[in-house]
């Protein structure tokens, strides 16, 4: 899908091209494609003379390798966006390429972002200019709003974890923790802990791509600013990912001890059986051996006076037991 956005009286629009010729019809400033096909690439060559590396998205290309400048004055950078999806939390890599100095190219001052699944980020950027006028004035802007943008998905996504991890707490310092419900708040835990680890993949991204803006010094003062801004804000969701790391080990802590209780008073119910039991086999180990005779053979209520003796033998301690405390 190729889209192109301009500006018209401060406010950016968007326009959906399906065909060569409709590119001649628009001055954009940002020109997205997602998940683009070899013919809309093929499409911006011709037009903008623009070629998008075969690597734009891959996973595993080199660190260093994700942010540098070509001698022609395009600026590469290759960023992640998180999306925050309940069923499989993720981060996509976007491929943003940005011209300011070639004259040469119809390309100048338009960035080209590459991705292959729609970003929340993009839409909440999107959506703020199309209803703030003159939120956006050039490439370079929606550069730097989207990793605006990025950072407070970021922090909507940490309040979540937020809610999440309270609501778990009410459950393990209830009253009555059972091993299911220990399993609902473990399952819990290990899901936040991950989105998390996550977020602070991706404020770590945002950052260096904002900082290799700074350093390229492709801002003015005012997008300077704003940029170390961002940094700052950054900075801010580092302290809260560390303190719900913290959380989230005090929970798993308190859900496995409570864990571990349930399973001792399992133990402790063996303990107290074998324990009360172990007079009834004395007796019943004394009664059936070191005799001559049978002993109901002289005595008829032998086998009844062994039953009753075993019987109380096992009562006792239980009695005992219970008046202790033990078998609550």
């Amino acid at each position: 899908m190729l889209n192109i956005f301009t500006l018209a009286n401060g406010r950016l629009v968007q326009e959906e091209i399906e065909a060569l010729e409709e590119l001649s019809k628009f001055q954009p400033i940002w020109v997205d494609l997602e998940a683009p096909t070899l013919e809309e690439k093929r499409w911006i060559k011709q037009y903008y003379g623009l070629s998008i590396p075969e690597d734009a998205m891959d996973e595993d290309i080199e660190e260093s390798a994700r942010f540098y400048e070509e001698d022609n004055g395009e600026l590469h950078i290759r960023s992640d966006f998180l999306i925050d999806d309940d069923e499989n939390p993720r981060s996509v890599r976007v491929a943003f390429i940005l011209n300011q100095h070639n004259t040469e190219l119809r390309s100048r001052g338009v960035l080209f972002s590459i991705h292959d699944e729609d970003v929340p980020v993009f839409r909440l950027v999107r959506m703020r200019a199309r209803r703030a006028p003159g939120l956006i004035e050039d490439a370079k802007k929606v550069l730097l709003k989207l990793f605006d943008a990025d950072a407070e998905y970021s922090a909507d996504t940490l309040e979540n974890i937020y809610d999440e991890l309270e609501s778990a707490g009410k459950k393990v310092l209830s009253s009555n923790v059972s091993d299911e419900l220990a399993g609902e708040v473990l399952g819990l835990i290990a899901r936040q802990e991950d989105l998390n680890g996550r977020i602070r993949r991706n404020v770590m991204d945002t950052r260096r791509a904002v900082s290799f803006m700074m350093r390229s010094r492709m801002l003015d003062a005012e997008q300077f600013e704003e940029a170390r801004q961002i940094l700052r804000d950054i900075e801010s969701l580092d302290n809260h990912t560390a303190f719900l790391f913290d959380k989230m080990n005090f929970l798993l802590d308190a859900t496995v001890g409570f864990i571990n209780i349930n399973q001792n008073k399992t133990i402790k119910i063996f303990s107290v059986a074998s324990v009360a039991l172990l007079p009834p086999t004395l007796i019943a180990s004394v009664y059936g051996m070191n005799f001559k005779f049978m002993p109901e053979v002289d005595w008829s209520y032998g086998y009844a006076y062994a039953i009753v003796l075993m019987f109380a033998s096992a009562m006792v301690p239980m009695w005992y037991f219970r008046r202790r405390g033990w078998l609550k």
